[in-house]
């Protein structure tokens, strides 16, 4: 299994970026320009189980692996740096709190990946506070959709 390594555009990036912040204008471009992979990310790594298996089955290992990843899983972390997905890498990194992860991006004028990877990070946050609110837990409890069936 030799996965390519898509290349995205900074603009690419940054229309994930907005995406993860549930901008629709960043969604929106990520579908009309052939990216549905990267609106699949954002879900997958917020354990949507369909969205992790349109990754898997559509072969973006790479993207796959970044979710993984991003999840501190180290074989998923090196499979990236074996692949020389180094943005990817980096971006998770920087989402598990590498200050070093950031510095290299920044130093290498890649701020798209790290806004991405804050975004990210913050979306996790967000997710997190609703599932121990109690409203949130009360929200959780009846949203029937995720379990299943």
């Amino acid at each position: 299994m030799k996965p390519k390594l898509k290349k995205y555009s900074k603009e690419a990036i940054e229309m994930f970026t907005a995406h993860v912040h549930e901008n629709p204008e960043g969604f929106n471009w990520l579908v009309n320009n052939g990216y549905m992979e990267l609106a699949a990310v954002i879900d997958a790594i917020r354990d949507d189980k369909k969205a992790f298996d349109f990754l898997m089955n559509n072969k973006f290992y790479i993207l796959a692996a970044f979710v993984n990843a991003v999840w501190e899983d180290e074989k998923a972390f090196k499979f990236l740096m074996d692949h020389k997905a180094y943005d990817w890498a980096a971006c998770a990194n920087i989402i598990n709190g590498d200050d070093k992860a950031r510095e290299a991006l920044l130093r290498l004028k890649k701020t798209h990946w790290v806004n991405l990877a804050l975004a990210i990070q913050l979306r996790i946050q967000q997710d997190g506070d609703r599932n121990v609110s109690p409203w949130g837990v009360l929200q959780n409890m009846f949203n029937f959709k995720k379990y299943d069936r």
